[in-house]
């Protein structure tokens, strides 16, 4: 069993500012994004208190009951899973390769999730094989607290597309371990779809290989605090990311998305897109982008963006990019974010050709969202996410 950890988490502030202080007693926190340590050890980690840079736009009292390392029931979540013939299903305990060899946990939930899941779900393409379906693992939450360790790994030159959906009710601490090996092309897709009342913590972690491809779709579209975080290495040369979100938040809802791309290896690609559109009083949305160009990364293009949409009065979004780069030698790299409300020259251009207010509203923001929907590139699903955006801004009319 792996216990090692890169570096000691602090006991008394947490990992992610570890507290460090100046002689005159000011809170330093860690300043780069790759800095932060891990363990896989709950102990390791001390309790959030909200000044920490990774839970300072966290409902904490929201989320406590995730942040205990208590055993959960049994059964809270129920789990389907529709795969092709040639995916292999196993189930690995802590330690068991290929568990463990990408995911570090960085949080307490995290860590409380690695040590709680006695036997984590392996789903596996072998090596040489293309999917003609997805695999769906439809996860359905009935109650409760609950804890969970995936595996994703696509074997050399293997191409595939892994769908988790998340419905019910439930308050879950979830890790998500992606693994692309040469030459492989994954898709993944997590979508959101809780009830209003649950809680979802996710932790996703990925290292994409030499010549390999990675495209991760988060679509947060239900659940009272949603929060998924996507960590990307795109350690081979050649390697590629693509990292894209969409999400529609009402009232009292809170969805977050902390996403981290490092380029390590050698001409490498990275795409982040994130959009958002916010109705409602107390809505809120956070997205933090941090992109890191390594100093063996030569050759590398990469660009991140956020925009927000917000529809009415009361509702806030937080955008924070970043961007480090470490080496000279890079083909491109950029960051921008935007949040604004309606474009009244959009209305008034729509209204003049004889379409209402409420129907010009409408097809201003499907056509800002539907740049994500279109990235989907499964059909089912770019039906049902248009469907529900459609939902959600009835739902607001309604209002």
């Amino acid at each position: 069993m792996t216990t090692a950890t890169q570096a000691p988490a602090n006991d008394a502030k947490g990992h992610i500012d570890p507290a460090a202080t100046l002689s005159d007693g000011a809170f330093v926190p860690v300043q780069t994004r790759s800095e932060r340590p891990w363990s896989f050890d709950p102990a390791d980690f001390g309790a959030p208190t909200g000044r920490e840079v990774n839970w300072k736009h966290t409902p904490l009292d929201r989320v406590k009951a995730l942040l205990v390392d208590e055993a959960a029931p049994h059964g809270v979540i129920g789990v389907e899973v529709t795969a092709p013939d040639e995916v292999v299903q196993l189930r690995l305990a802590p330690g068991e390769a290929p568990r463990g060899e990408v995911f570090r946990p960085e949080d307490l939930p995290s860590a409380i999730a690695w040590s709680q899941e006695a036997e984590a779900p392996l789903i596996r393409i072998p090596a040489n094989v293309e999917l003609d379906e997805p695999v769906i693992v439809r996860l359905t939450g009935t109650g409760g607290v609950a804890h969970a360790h995936v595996v994703i790994e696509a074997q050399p030159n293997s191409r595939g597309t892994v769908i988790l959906r998340h419905e019910g009710t439930a308050q879950q601490s979830q890790n998500v371990e992606i693994i692309v090996r040469d030459g492989a092309a994954l898709t993944v897709v997590s979508v959101q779809r809780w009830d209003d009342d649950a809680v979802h913590l996710s932790a996703h972690q990925a290292r994409v290989d030499r010549d390999a491809k990675l495209t991760h779709i988060v679509a947060s579209l239900g659940g009272g605090v949603v929060r998924v975080n996507p960590s990307v290495e795109l350690a081979g040369a050649g390697s590629e990311g693509k990292l894209y979100g969409l999400s529609f938040a009402d009232a009292g809802q809170h969805l977050e998305s902390q996403v981290y791309l490092h380029h390590k290896g050698a001409h490498t690609t990275g795409d982040v897109l994130y959009k958002g559109a916010l109705q409602g009083e107390s809505a809120r949305s956070v997205w933090i982008g941090d992109v890191l160009i390594g100093p063996d990364a030569v050759g590398t293009d990469s660009y991140e963006a956020n925009r927000n949409l917000v529809l009415t009065d009361g509702a806030r979004a937080d955008s924070i990019p970043n961007l480090e780069i470490e080496t000279g030698e890079i083909q491109g790299a950029g960051h921008a974010s935007a949040t604004g409300r309606f474009d009244d020259e959009q209305l008034f251009y729509l209204q003049a050709r004889g379409i209402d207010e409420e129907e010009a509203r409408r097809l201003v923001v499907l056509g800002f969202l539907v740049e994500i929907v279109q990235k989907v590139g499964i059909p089912s699903l770019e039906e049902e996410f248009t469907a529900a955006i459609e939902a959600e801004l009835a739902g607001g009319a309604q209002a």
